[in-house]
């Protein structure tokens, strides 16, 4: 064989071969899955002094409506007939009734949960307080006052750790006892039948760790992103327009700037209360 024979054969084999790696290639990402897609989409935010619960853009866990507009469109309304518990592990997103549940994330403030619960107890209204464990130990008369109006308490982590569901079961467990012991210490006999993770940062281990401890993982599916401190018009536009029968509003008592949130609340409750029955999450963590 002559040295230009040689050539081509060399030069044959050589498409073929890449023809096989290339062939291989494919049929090995087409059997790879699909790398899981994150569905809890919230983080803190660098810009806010001190706690995020959710970052531009998040989703909710199950797919679950958010409740937030994009400009120039409104947002989708829950729906009552939804699972409650339709988020991501099992997480509590609708009230499972017509009934439209408030919860307030980050607290007790001493300068802005005062405010909350003198507007609520004027429209005759009771929310849940999801309170965070360092807060509830600074301010156990708060914990107190909104015990004593009526209001549903909800563990929210000791210190707002929104990484709190990526740490061990040990971490995590001795996490939500420290702060339902802050609680208790203002109130022995508070139920607490409810935790809520920072940012919404859910996983498989808080949630199970929760309810090993007998808690209820509590979302939600109405964002106004009050804690953006968008001022009160739009805070409470996205309230009023994104709620519908079986809603569970997040809204922020403490953890930054709230006075839009309470200047918020009382265009929001007008109306609320004019369309809905609003009632805090039973203190059972049932539905």
């Amino acid at each position: 064989m002559g040295p230009r024979s040689t050539g081509r054969a060399v030069g044959v084999v050589v498409l073929v071969l890449a023809a096989l790696l290339g062939t291989a290639y494919v049929l090995g990402r087409s059997l790879l899955p699909d790398q899981p897609r994150s569905r809890t989409g919230v983080t803190a935010s660098v810009h806010d002094t001190e706690y995020a619960d959710q970052s531009p853009g998040s989703g909710i866990p199950g797919d679950a409506p958010s409740g937030r507009a994009e400009a120039g469109q409104e947002p989708d309304a829950p729906r009552a007939t939804e699972n409650p518990d339709d988020g991501l592990f099992g997480t509590r997103v609708t009230t499972g009734s017509p009934e439209v549940a408030l919860t307030f994330d980050d607290g007790p403030d001493p300068q802005y949960t005062p405010q909350v619960l003198e507007i609520l107890r004027q429209f005759h209204v009771r929310a849940t307080f999801c309170v965070v464990g360092e807060n509830a130990q600074a301010h156990p008369d708060l914990i107190r006052a909104i015990v004593a109006d009526g209001h549903t308490l909800c563990n929210h982590s000791w210190q707002h750790d929104v990484q709190l569901g990526q740490r061990s079961p040990a971490t995590i467990r001795a996490d939500l006892l420290r702060t339902n012991q802050a609680i208790h210490e203002a109130v022995p006999d508070a139920p607490i039948a409810w935790y809520r993770q920072p940012g919404g940062a859910w996983t498989y281990p808080v949630v199970s760790v929760a309810k090993e401890l007998g808690m209820t993982s509590l979302h939600w599916n109405v964002d106004p992103v009050d804690w953006e401190a968008p001022g009160a018009a739009r805070i409470a536009t996205q309230v009023t327009q994104g709620v519908g029968p079986g809603a569970i509003v997040l809204l922020h008592d403490a953890g930054g700037d709230r006075q839009g949130t309470v200047d918020a609340l009382r265009h929001i409750l007008p109306d609320l209360t004019s369309r809905f029955r609003l009632e805090a999450l039973p203190v059972d963590g049932t539905t």
